[in-house]
């Protein structure tokens, strides 16, 4: 995931930009790298926020154009849950939401490696960054009855989790009375089992949780979206079919589950499209990604899946 970007394809994609941005309709890019993504040029947020005292906690938001109130998207970045990858990378993804009209919070977070990441300090930090929403509500107008949460791999995870939180019973470390309600998730290429995806990203599931399913069993059961089914609310999945990262199986078996439990839930498969594609607007799975979060804030009604410059298969 620490590829360099080259400098062609650097280049390739200043280009799309300045095409977009004088209004023309540029060929969208494909299998981009973390890297690739991570330097995409992007504006500043407008505010960079503290939700707690740790540096760490804080979250950078942006508002659309307008006078409100604006429906928010709580974005939660990935990365193995790991801090070598920060909230850098989505910058370009929360920039072109916000220019489609969302206001976006993106949520940076204690993570494996930091003093206090892990269980329970990333999941702690992730739901305490949501819930200020309702603070930063007073002074921004936001409408806290449009809010989505939008996280991509190990944030797809904590995106699911957002909405599955209030599922927890009392004795759980991670218990909150009245948390922030969802309208709905939409998890790109998101981790949603952690007992199936265990041995992947070098084992980082047990660094995140504090050791195996055999010593933290209630940890698993806890923190798994698949765990916590059904989490009554509207989900979105959308998974790259050449995705080498998180299995697309993930998902699939993900939203089976979750239909069988009752829950109103969408799979859409991407056709050569990677990881990393899902969080990059100039990429071909754009369209179906912004789709997808307006849709759920009542922006857009949904659109045929064949105006998509990639083929989407929806389940």
């Amino acid at each position: 995931m620490s590829m360099r970007i080259s400098s062609t394809r650097f280049l390739a994609l200043l280009g799309y930009m300045a095409l977009a941005f004088a209004g023309a309709q540029p060929a969208r890019a494909q299998n981009l790298t973390y890297r690739e993504v991570e330097e995409l040029p992007h504006p500043p947020a407008d505010r960079r926020i503290a939700y707690g005292k740790d540096p760490l906690q804080f979250g950078e938001l942006r508002l659309p154009k307008g006078k409100g109130p604006h429906p928010v998207a709580v974005i939660i970045h990935g990365g193995c849950w790991l801090s070598e990858y920060d909230v850098r990378h989505v910058g370009s993804f929360a920039a072109a939401l916000t220019k489609a009209g969302v206001a976006t919070w993106t949520v940076e977070y204690r993570r494996v490696g930091d003093s206090g990441g892990g269980w329970p300090g990333t999941f702690a930090d992730v739901a305490r960054a949501a819930d200020y929403l309702r603070v930063l509500a007073r002074s921004h107008h936001l409408d806290l009855k449009r809010v989505v949460a939008v996280g991509h791999s190990a944030g797809g995870q904590l995106a699911l989790w957002l909405a599955a939180r209030r599922r927890l019973p009392k004795s759980s470390e991670m218990y909150a009375p009245a948390p922030l309600r969802l309208r709905g998730v939409v998890s790109l290429a998101g981790v949603t089992d952690l007992k199936a995806f265990g041995p992947r990203c070098n084992g980082a599931v047990s660094k995140l949780l504090g050791g195996t399913l055999e010593e933290f069993p209630m940890r698993y059961e806890q923190a798994s979206p698949a765990k916590l089914l059904p989490l009554r609310v509207p989900q979105r999945l959308i998974h790259g079919a050449q995705d080498g990262i998180v299995p697309l199986e993930q998902s699939r078996a993900y939203a089976d589950a979750a239909r069988k439990s009752g829950d109103k839930i969408e799979l859409t498969v991407l056709d050569g499209a990677g990881h990393f594609d899902l969080i990059a607007p100039q990429s071909s799975a754009w369209p179906a990604i912004e789709r997808a979060v307006l849709s759920l804030l009542g922006k857009v009604k949904e659109a045929s899946p064949s105006h998509s410059s990639l083929t989407a298969k929806r389940r």
